[in-house]
This record gives C-alpha cells, structure tokens and sequence, in this order.
C-alpha cells in the first residue's frame, strides 16, 4: 500500500486545471443534499402538531425516505465521479454524479440501505464494532459501480475482503484531512466546497491501491475498472 502523501498528491495532480468544473460539483452535490434533508427539519417540528400516532409516524419518517432513495444514490455518484476523475481524467463531474449514481439505482439504494442496518446492528454490541465494520463496508460505493454483476450484499461482502488489514490506513488517510478541515469551519464551510473534492479524489486514490493489492493477491483476479 502507498502512503497518504501519495493520495493527497495524485488527487492533487487530477484535480489540477478540474478545480472549476470540481467545486461546481459539489456546490449541486450539496444543494440537492440540503433539499432532501429539509424536510427532516420541517418534520421533526411537524410531529408535535399532529395528533394520529400513525400519521406522526409516516410524517417522521419521510425524511428517512427521501435521504435513501434520493441522497444515498447522489453520494454514490459522487464519490464515484471523482474516481473517475482520478482514473481516466474524466472531468464531466457533474454528469457522472447522476449517471454513475442513479444506473442500477434500486441496487445502489439496497446496498446503501443495508450498509447502514449492518452499521447499526453492529454499533448496538458497542460503539467500536460499528466503527470497524463502517470502515470495513468503506469501498462499498464504488464496487456497487465497479461491479454490477454483484448484489448489494455481495458488494458488501467484498469490501469486507478488500479492506481486510486496510482499515486503520483508510481512517489514517481521513485523519490527515482534519486540519484543513477545521481551517474550512473559519471560511464559513465555503472552504469545504475544495476540501471534499480534495477528499473524494484522495480516497478514491486509496480505493484504486487497495483493489489492486487485492487482485494482486489473486484472491480478488478479476474486479472491473
């Protein structure tokens, strides 16, 4: 495995002259993402108000709804854009945020919705078993692309395999990001609008070694670019 100064630097060389279109596409990334969360908002404060236990119900939970079936496939395609960004120099960022995310949408909102039943149920044991296993399904989003042979619980499955040993180097490589991310919160949040491109392109740098290594090992011969 390479270390995080080459993931920082290879996002760095892929988004070099992509800042513009980049920053774009993250901006739509994070519109469409305070859309579908506002009416968690407006339904938490809903609820109080309406007497049917049953209609309170289905008004707290739309939010959940939305989040799933809209914001689960746009993150997907986001962190899958800038993948490929980073592996063929394509830099229709925002195109690929809807064709990557939502191509084989029911799929990708199934694995998305297992992720995170599997994270929860692990998380109810205690609270490290769920980080572990968070980082373990970590290259789940970009197989459910790779891979549309595999099922949602197969991609899974083979995330856990990849990230078999690598868990600790993918929460290293986010744990070089915080301080920028702290000078971000000084910027008003506007410096995120650089950072998570930065991110996204840095960690799918870190997804592209760790298959690798895992063809490599012959266990993984096979996996789709």
């Amino acid at each position: 495995m390479k270390n995080n100064q080459y993931y920082k630097n290879s996002a760095l060389d892929a988004l070099r002259g992509n800042w513009p279109v980049a920053v774009a596409a993250t901006i739509v990334y994070v519109l469409i993402g305070g859309i579908c969360t506002a009416p968690s908002t407006a339904s938490q404060y809903g609820v109080l108000f309406i007497s049917s236990p049953e209609a309170a119900i289905l008004v707290g939970g739309f939010p959940v709804i939305v989040t799933l079936l809209f914001l689960a496939p746009m993150q997907v395609g986001y962190y899958n854009a800038f993948k490929k960004l980073h592996q063929e120099g394509n830099s229709d960022l925002v195109g690929n945020i809807f064709t990557l995310g939502f191509k084989g949408w029911g799929r990708i909102v199934l694995g998305q919705f297992l992720l995170g039943i599997f994270v929860f149920l692990w998380s109810l044991l205690l609270l490290i078993p769920g980080i572990v296993k968070a980082y373990a399904y970590a290259m789940t989003p970009y197989i459910l692309v790779d891979r549309p042979d595999l099922s949602a619980n197969q991609a899974i499955n083979l995330s856990c395999k990849m990230m078999s040993g690598h868990k600790f180097d993918l929460f290293y490589l986010q744990l070089s990001f915080i301080g920028w991310a702290i000078l971000c919160l000084f910027t008003l949040g506007i410096g995120f609008l650089w950072l998570l491109p930065y991110y996204a392109t840095a960690q799918a740098a870190f997804y592209q070694d760790v298959k690798s290594e895992y063809e490599m090992s012959g266990i993984g011969a096979g996996i789709a670019a």
